[in-house]
């Protein structure tokens, strides 16, 4: 998939995940938090909303994402479009109400399958933790002793989607492959299966650096 269209869809969702979920969230109960859904991501309070594929759920409603700026979704979902940038947090997506949503079908089904299966990998890692996905970057992620796991559907650091362990602080040695921690792509992770190995690899090797 060519990165230009990944980039533009990623955006898009983002930009959805912030000024159409989570703008309205925060506004109504001073919450930003996200999460994983079937098919995309949602609210974890009222209002109720979540991005199924191409579309928006809002109740019995199902209002295609394309065609539509960020203030004409909300509005039909019966919610005022929110910008959470500058007045809640430094980063997102950037975007203005007034954009038009630009959504490459393909694109948007694999950034959602990568979330899937960064929230599957991150429930065995620990069943019991939170996992979020955070409007701010728009990553999926846990924090468990210190330590951040997460997925990135891809930002300025990595422009595809890449898993993540983000130790405090972050250790030395060969593991350690970025300025937050580690990063692999996804696409040398095919599965499930194979971020949660990442994911304990970098367990392993925070804790080797903090006894050793």
């Amino acid at each position: 998939m060519e990165l230009p269209t990944l980039a533009r869809t990623r955006r898009s969702l983002h930009g959805v995940a912030e000024a159409v979920l989570a703008g309205p969230q925060f506004r109504a109960h001073q919450d930003v938090r996200l999460r994983v859904t079937p098919g995309g991501f949602g609210t974890t309070r009222t209002p109720d909303l979540r991005v199924d594929g191409g579309t928006l759920v809002a109740g019995t409603a199902r209002i295609p994402l394309a065609g539509h700026t960020y203030a004409t979704l909300a509005r039909a979902a019966g919610v005022e479009a929110s910008l959470l940038q500058h007045d809640v947090y430094a980063d997102g997506p950037d975007i203005h109400l007034d954009d038009l949503i630009e959504l490459d079908p393909d694109a948007a089904r694999h950034l959602i399958h990568c979330f899937a299966l960064g929230d599957e990998a991150l429930h065995r890692l620990d069943p019991e933790a939170d996992r979020i996905l955070w409007p701010e970057h728009f990553d999926v992620a846990s924090a468990l002793n210190e330590i951040n796991y997460g997925i990135s559907p891809g930002d300025s650091y990595l422009a595809e989607p890449y898993a993540y362990v983000g130790p405090w602080p972050v250790p030395q040695g060969e593991f350690w492959n970025a300025p937050f921690g580690a990063a692999r792509l996804l696409s040398q992770l095919p599965d499930a299966g194979a971020v949660l190995a990442f994911f304990r690899q970098g367990q392993a090797e925070a804790g080797q650096h903090r006894t050793s």
